[in-house]
């Protein structure tokens, strides 16, 4: 279990980094809101991350077809999504909003308070061991 949540914190690293990159280029280039550029930047890192724990932090649990796949894609936004979406956007709304913190930093401090939850909930209900087939005899 140790072994899998390094993964999954190695993972989310990296899906940390295309967060602030596309929550950087969204709100500074775009000029988009704070909050909707969060809630596209989020769904960017859900994605990245997904496809890094189907392939890497559960890769002993695989599924053998596409609706496996997209099940498992809609437990995930389903899970995370409403963890990370919610918990980034309280906490952006509630450090930038409110006490005026620069939007980056404060998305420093949003993502690592999901982290815990998001694990715990991608482990016992996204990737959970697939039933394998019985063979009767």
């Amino acid at each position: 279990m140790v072994s899998r949540w390094l993964r999954f914190n190695a993972a989310g690293a990296l899906g940390f980094v295309v967060q602030l990159l596309a929550l950087g280029a969204l709100t500074r280039i775009i000029g988009l809101h704070y909050l909707w550029a969060t809630l596209l930047a989020v769904e960017a890192a859900l994605l990245h991350n997904f496809v890094w724990h189907m392939k890497w932090t559960w890769a002993d649990r695989p599924v053998a077809t596409l609706r496996g796949i997209t099940d498992r894609l809609a437990r995930f936004h389903i899970a995370n999504g409403a963890v990370s979406f919610a918990g980034n956007l309280a906490l952006m709304r509630l450090l930038v909003g409110y006490y005026q913190l620069p939007v980056l930093p404060a998305n420093l401090c949003a993502v690592p308070a999901c982290s815990l939850l998001n694990f715990l909930l991608s482990h016992f209900l996204v990737f959970r061991a697939e039933p394998r087939p019985t063979s009767s005899a």
